[in-house]
């Protein structure tokens, strides 16, 4: 729940998001905005997932605050190496 997951990661801090965009709630993009703005320069680092891979989706994941976008399907490989590079 999208709510849910932001009340969360504002209660405490996260070291690290992966949200999708299509959430029952909040979607993920609102999600990402809100953790950035609230957490200024020291926001955690957000993956979004989503099925939508045009390169106005990419860009909304970006506008959001995004550091990374991952188009589904994607290999847990790919997502492994994406969380690797954010948390270093």
């Amino acid at each position: 729940d999208g709510n849910e997951a932001l009340q969360q990661a504002l209660a405490e801090p996260p070291r690290l998001l992966i949200l999708d965009i299509m959430l029952p709630g909040l979607d993920g993009l609102s999600i990402c905005a809100e953790v950035k703005n609230a957490y200024g320069d020291d926001a955690p680092p957000v993956i979004i997932t989503s099925a939508r891979g045009q390169k106005t989706h990419l860009l909304e994941g970006k506008q959001a605050g995004a550091d990374a976008y991952i188009v589904k399907p994607f290999s847990p490989r790919d997502l492994l190496e994406t969380v690797d590079a954010l948390i270093r």
